[in-house]
Formats: structure tokens, sequence, C-alpha cells
């Protein structure tokens, strides 16, 4: 572990505060060869998140969602992405937080959560930590319709795919969201404990 005394922030500016917090800071960084660089780096501050994989061991199948994505879409590629139920944190515990997200996104009522790991997944300009669940689930533990809520205009659709299918679908390049597809290697290398 470095010490935090390598760093010292000597400026910020707040750059745009809408939808999330983008910052502009100047820091002072000591690099391993003791030399000190003046740095100026933007951060996007973004609150904490939670995702789930949903997997139904009987009929050997993963629940997930495809909605919009803007940011997916500026870069030219699908904008309907295939991914797990995911959500923000906001002021709840991960754990409250994704089974919130799993009843709206897909209306399936969780049983158990099982907190798996937690991960920065752009680490060098965003501050947002994402905390990674699986459940079992059945086709009984569906208990509502799904697809978001419509005060958010979420406009989300519910999709039952096998486990093998939904993995051959990051090779063919379907799945392209890397927390779906890190959550769909982890069952795939945990499958025999799953049920």
């Amino acid at each position: 572990m470095q010490p935090k005394s390598r760093v010292k922030i000597v400026g910020e500016e707040t750059l745009s505060n809408g939808w999330t917090r983008l910052s502009s800071y100047l820091l002072d960084y000591i690099d391993r060869k003791g030399a000190t660089q003046r740095l100026k780096r933007e951060v996007y501050h973004r609150t904490p998140a939670a995702c789930i994989l949903l997997y139904d061991p009987k009929r050997d199948l993963v629940v997930l969602v495809r909605q919009f994505r803007l940011a997916v879409h500026l870069n030219g590629d699908p904008a309907w992405m295939i991914e797990v139920p995911a959500g923000l944190v906001d002021d709840d515990h991960p754990e409250a937080a994704i089974r919130r997200e799993a009843m709206e996104e897909t209306g399936y009522r969780l049983r158990d959560a099982r907190f798996l790991f937690k991960s920065y997944p752009s680490p060098g300009a965003v501050t947002e930590v994402v905390h990674f669940f699986a459940a079992l689930i059945d086709a009984a533990d569906r208990v509502a319709e799904g697809g978001g809520l419509d005060e958010e205009h979420e406009d989300i659709e519910v999709l039952e795919i096998p486990l093998d299918e939904a993995a051959a679908m990051i090779e063919t390049g379907e799945i392209f969201d890397v927390k779906t597809i890190v959550l769909l290697q982890w069952a795939l290398l945990n499958r025999g404990t799953l049920s």
C-alpha cells in the first residue's frame, strides 16, 4: 500500500454539476524516484452502484435486461445494451439497493443475495465503486412485470437467457458490458456450486 503523503491536492474546480459532478484537480505527486510532479486530472464523482446476477439453476438461465445507453450510442455501438440488473446505491446499503433494483428492473423478488466483491470499473477518471452480487431464483420468484420505473422513464426489456448462450454472446459481441461479462464469467467458474 502506498502512503497518502505521496499525493497532495493543491486545487479543485467544479467543471459541471449536472447528472454527475465533474471536477478538475491539480495535485502534487511524488513519484517512485522522489521527484514531485504537478499533475492535472479530471474526475467524475459517481454514486456507488450495485449489480446482480440472477441465476435459475433449474432452468440453467440468467435474467438480464436490455436498455438504452447514451454514451454507447455516441460511440457508434449498439446502444440497447444487454446487462445484469444494476443501479445506484444512493442512501441504501448495497444489498438493499440491489434488491430494489432487481424488483424494479426484472420483477424478481430475491430470497437471498450473496455479496461477491466490489470493483472500480474505470478508476482512471471515475470515483464509482460497484458492488457485485449473485442470487438464485426460480420462476415463482417473478412477482411483477419489471421493466423499470415509469417516473424515471426507464424502458427496460427483461431477458431470460440460458447461461451458456449468454456466455457465447460475449464472444459474438452481443454482450459487451463489463459488469455483465464479469458476472457471467463468475457464474461459469462457479456453476457447480450455484444450486
